[in-house]
């Protein structure tokens, strides 16, 4: 009998994911992962929110800030692909 390590089972990636806590999107069980997103073919490493079917990701738009001090972020649009590391 030889014991073989089975990898710990992975929760589902979900349509859409959010990293900002206070988002009703956010699954914090995702994030003890490591997640890759793909636009376009393309691994983006700054993504703060994304959503699968309607195709599109959220990035900080540089280093500008809004009145509450959380960073501007712009909508890409294009093929979205989400993955385990």
């Amino acid at each position: 009998m030889t014991d073989t390590p089975q990898k710990p089972e992975l929760p589902e990636l979900p349509d859409h994911l959010s990293s900002d806590a206070r988002s009703p999107h956010h699954v914090a069980a995702v994030f003890e992962h490591d997640i890759g997103i793909r636009l376009n073919d393309k691994e983006l490493f700054n993504v703060e929110e994304y959503c699968v079917s309607e195709g599109w990701v959220k990035v900080p738009a540089g280093k500008t800030r809004d009145r509450k001090g959380n960073p501007l972020m712009i909508k890409l649009k294009g093929k979205v692909e989400a993955f385990y590391k």
